[in-house]
């Protein structure tokens, strides 16, 4: 991969341009207006913006064109022409599709940048993988990401049109719930180095087993040509076997099976993070991993791998890496009063990911008990019930002391694996949900305590580690 390049000036386009690009009629407006950033919501947008009216499941654009005119749009890009109001002067654009329409500007963007892409897609740890690649590349590059997890149809297109920033990297993740869904997002984002983190059970609910979503996140190396790069996991048996059919690169990662980037010596810390010797063709050199768990040191050794791509100097990422903070839920620790320590993994789960934080939780030495709060997990079909309670025996083996399981059957189902695992029922709590789950972790926890909370986003069990930061700060 060739290094950096000069700063160019921010890139803008102008209203005819862009109602050629996304196939619109041009209805209002100065045809030589010039636009930079593009915003779907009026709570964020900012004077001058490009406001696109897009429908979803809940909400609907259109509804608020008037607002965003009110607000200091220049110009929106709606279906319903309807929802523009008569006395409007601003650029007004018809289009058929509207989500259509972002995409395909998206997509010109992106084509038109000069910027190289590097996306990213596995069941887990996309958004973590997202943020170490962008970091470690900000050492030497002007780089942007997705915001949060923008890494759909919708926020894939807002993520890339910051490339009108002329930055010389974007890194971006793929996220998926269908079969086609990465496909799509590959064609938009024409990614010049793919990333493959893993496979995991996260979807199988969905598409109804591990080999279809596997297939699925294959769908990362459509597109592809010769010139194309692939980063694989080479200890994922999913990935590795279909990387094999890639006409491009692959550089593979791993840490027990042979590598281009191989972990060696891997020590875990515990809450600590990870030690490790990285060793490449060239060199080797010892790396610290300040993020918990073997997860982590995963998505880590997948961004080293893209950076040396990058020739990032092997010493520097690893001066990048030992400076990296916790992810928001992902993994952060921290101390309350009376030496109670909460690990907040609370942004999503599965049960890969579960048995993962359980054996961390296992592996910690603890002055005091070993509590978990734990929220259902989503998507897994018809086996929930029993992929739950499998979890819950399995945290009654990882040493568990207090068990607080969130959400419906699934829970419940969670609840009774551990008393068949044999957890004194006592010790078995089961409520429905994380605004109940706060106060009641909170009247259970003791001196010394060691607190897993970790479940699928919509439990929200994020709001039970709120809730214990404000009573027991």
């Amino acid at each position: 991969m060739k290094g950096p390049v000069p700063k160019q000036s921010p890139w803008q386009l102008t209203a005819e341009e862009i109602a050629g690009v996304v196939g619109g009629a041009m209805v209002s407006g100065e045809r030589g207006e010039r636009f930079g950033p593009v915003s779907i919501d009026t709570r964020t947008l900012a004077a001058g913006d490009l406001f696109f009216a897009i429908r979803g499941e809940r909400f609907d654009g259109h509804d608020f064109v008037a607002g965003a005119l009110d607000g200091g749009a220049r110009g929106v890009v709606v279906s319903d022409r309807r929802a523009v109001p008569t006395s409007a002067t601003a650029v007004v654009i018809i289009v058929q599709d509207t989500v259509g329409a972002l995409q395909a500007l998206a997509h010109h963007v992106r084509a038109g940048s000069g910027a190289r892409v590097i996306a990213i897609t596995g069941s887990t740890g996309k958004t973590s993988t997202k943020e170490i690649v962008a970091a470690i590349l900000a050492a030497r590059y002007r780089v942007v990401r997705n915001q949060g997890n923008w890494n759909n149809h919708i926020g894939l297109p807002l993520s890339l049109l910051a490339l009108l920033a002329r930055p010389e990297l974007a890194v971006v993740e793929l996220g998926m719930n269908h079969v086609g869904e990465i496909a799509r997002l590959v064609a938009i984002a024409e990614p010049d180095v793919r990333v493959w983190t893993n496979v995991g059970d996260a979807h199988v609910g969905l598409l109804g087993s591990v080999e279809r979503v596997a297939d699925a996140k294959a769908e990362i190396m459509e597109g592809a040509t010769s010139d194309s790069l692939l980063i694989a996991n080479a200890d994922d048996a999913y990935v590795m076997s279909r990387a094999r059919r890639f006409p491009g690169q692959v550089v593979t990662f791993g840490i027990h099976a042979p590598a281009d980037v191989k972990a060696c010596d891997v020590r875990d810390r515990g809450l600590s993070g990870v030690e490790a010797t990285i060793t490449t063709s060239e060199e080797s050199l010892p790396l610290r991993v300040p993020l918990l768990g073997p997860g982590q040191f995963a998505n880590v050794l997948a961004a080293v791998t893209v950076a040396l791509q990058f020739q990032i100097p092997l010493h520097t990422i690893a001066a990048e890496v030992s400076a990296l903070k916790p992810f928001v839920h992902r993994g952060e620790v921290f101390s309350l009063r009376n030496g109670i320590v909460v690990v907040d993994d609370s942004y999503n789960s599965s049960p890969s990911a579960l048995t993962v934080a359980l054996e961390i939780l296992k592996a910690e030495k603890a002055d005091g008990r070993r509590v978990a709060v734990l929220g259902e997990m989503r998507e897994l079909g018809s086996r929930g019930r029993e992929i739950h309670r499998h979890s819950g025996r399995m945290a009654a083996k990882c040493g568990l002391d207090l068990l607080v399981s969130v959400g419906g059957p699934d829970a419940m189902a969670l609840a009774d694996g551990a008393i068949d695992g044999g957890l004194d029922p006592a010790r078995v709590h089961h409520v429905t949900t994380s605004d109940e789950a706060g106060p009641l972790t909170a009247s259970l926890l003791q001196t010394s305590d060691l607190v897993l909370v970790k479940g699928s986003r919509g439990v929200q069990t994020d709001r039970v580690v709120e809730y214990l930061k404000s009573e027991l700060a």
